[in-house]
């Protein structure tokens, strides 16, 4: 079904559409702790599942330039931030206090390289925005990004940098109104609270509810302020399975897409409402799962594509391999290629997995009642909210790097935030670099470089030419801090550490 939204450039057959996915191969090697269920190795499982089912082939595929300070504190408090870059596992003993304060301890637990794999989920959820709002592709994929629960002061439910926040403030310079959804078992929380006042994003989310963390997300939170209904709650009991969950979805996304009339989604795909998650009690298929990745594809939106929970990690391997064909609008085998991580899915060595036989425990009547509801909510949304034009934050502009230079030095940007390990050799990747750069124009230079954006070279730097409007940051609800960025006058790129 291709219905609503605007059109995109990607032919008239509304089928094939440009996606660049972001991947750094050392993103794996993140460890959370020994019995901690999150897991960064799937995100490498559903790499090499992409690589051998030749997914790759068909995309863009981006090495994120990771987040820097100035970056994360778009969202984030400042000391929040410097708090993260610090601590290692040697040193926590020594700031209990502050373990306490910004709740990093157990379910998010200090680990080697906690700061760098921060940097890089946001530096790619970032860059996918960026993408999108340069036009440069109609789908961004980030499967290390969807990290929803975490707070402008505090980590929460294994999440660190909320880089759901930090892509939908990148998508505001751009668009006048951001939708996002969230299909994760849990509570899209920190997202909601982000926007919660604020009507040019809107947040839906399918989640348990009942003694469930995060223990948020009622029927009745609609938003606050200009902000009132604006968020969309949708609260679910265990054991869901695919028919009843499109019973809710297609309607009132539909509706929401219809009233709200976003320039940009982003979809963030929790793998943890699958059947038979370690975490989860939702009964969902990949296909069910994926049919919502398809029915969001489906109204030519820009559209960013995030991962988040999932800790069955076989499960959520498949799951995102075939949302990434959905993606694509390629279908894969079910019959699973051989690849380095075979061992994992056998009995079978298939794709997909039959949903178990749970009870159901969301009864028609409930369904019906929650669909009612949440219908007359998006009746009070008269019309798309408007914006007033007014001067908008610089763009990000995205150098990209040769992905055949081998001189590391050369890569580092001299105004970046972070330090520089002297000592680290690249390692050798089939993955495409690519940076992002925040850099600051002046109103003469966006004038001239409009021209230059239309005929982007993919090797060179690119801007744009859109005409100014408000993001709308400083009516929201986050109290930005204010962020000294420095005019880049080096062309030399930068690569990930």
């Amino acid at each position: 079904m291709d219905s609503g939204g605007n059109s995109l450039p990607s032919g008239p057959d509304g089928v094939k559409r440009k996606v660049s996915y972001f991947y750094d191969p050392e993103v794996g090697n993140y460890y959370y702790g020994q019995g901690h269920p999150m897991k960064p190795h799937r995100i490498r499982m559903t790499h090499a599942l992409l690589a051998h089912y030749g997914l790759l082939q068909h995309m863009q595929v981006l090495k994120p330039y990771p987040a820097r300070d100035r970056d994360l504190c778009r969202f984030h408090a400042d000391d929040y931030v410097s708090f993260l870059r610090s601590i290692t596992p040697e040193t926590q003993q020594d700031q209990l206090r502050q373990l306490k304060r910004f709740n990093v301890g157990e379910d998010c637990p200090v680990f080697d390289g906690l700061y760098n794999f921060c940097q890089t989920y946001a530096g790619g959820s970032v860059g996918g925005s960026v993408k999108l709002n340069h036009g440069l592709c109609d789908i961004a994929i980030n499967w290390a990004g969807g990290l929803h629960h975490a707070k402008k002061c505090e980590a929460s439910g294994f999440c660190y940098v909320n880089d759901i926040v930090l892509a939908i403030l990148e998508l505001l310079k751009q668009h006048e109104r951001v939708l996002y959804v969230d299909i994760d078992i849990h509570h899209g929380d920190g997202v909601e609270e982000a926007f919660y006042t604020t009507d040019r994003v809107m947040t839906v989310s399918f989640h348990k509810f009942g003694d469930y963390f995060p223990g948020t997300g009622d029927i009745r939170d609609v938003g606050y302020s200009k902000g009132k209904y604006y968020s969309l709650n949708v609260p679910l009991d265990d054991g869901i399975d695919d028919e009843s969950y499109h019973f809710l979805f297609k309607p009132l996304i539909g509706k929401v897409m219809e009233v709200f009339r976003p320039g940009a989604v982003v979809l963030q795909c929790g793998a943890d409402s699958l059947s038979g998650d370690r975490l989860g009690c939702f009964n969902l298929s990949i296909k069910g799962h994926a049919d919502c990745v398809r029915y969001m594809r489906s109204f030519n939106v820009p559209l960013l594509l995030l991962g988040g929970g999932g800790y069955t990690i076989r499960n959520v391997a498949r799951c995102w391999c075939y949302e990434t064909g959905v993606a694509l609008g390629v279908e894969v085998d079910d019959k699973m290629p051989q690849h380095e991580y075979y061992e994992y899915f056998g009995p079978d060595y298939t794709l997909h997995v039959a949903p178990s036989n749970m009870e159901n425990k969301n009864s028609r009547q409930l369904l019906e009642d929650i669909r009612t509801k949440l219908l007359d909510n998006l009746t009070k949304l008269q019309h798309a909210p408007s914006v007033q034009f007014q001067e908008r934050p610089p763009d990000t502009e995205l150098p990209e790097a040769d992905e055949d230079q081998d001189d590391g030095d050369e890569r580092w940007d001299p105004d970046s935030d972070m330090d520089v390990d002297d000592e680290r050799k690249p390692l050798p990747s089939r993955v495409k670099k690519e940076i992002v750069e925040t850099e600051v124009k002046d109103q003469e230079s966006q004038k001239g470089n409009a021209e230059n954006a239309r005929g982007y070279d993919a090797i060179g730097n690119e801007t744009t030419g859109a005409k100014a409007i408000d993001t709308g940051v400083n009516a929201m609800a986050i109290d930005e801090p204010s962020v000294k960025v420095e005019q880049d006058t080096s062309n030399k790129p930068a690569d990930q550490i």
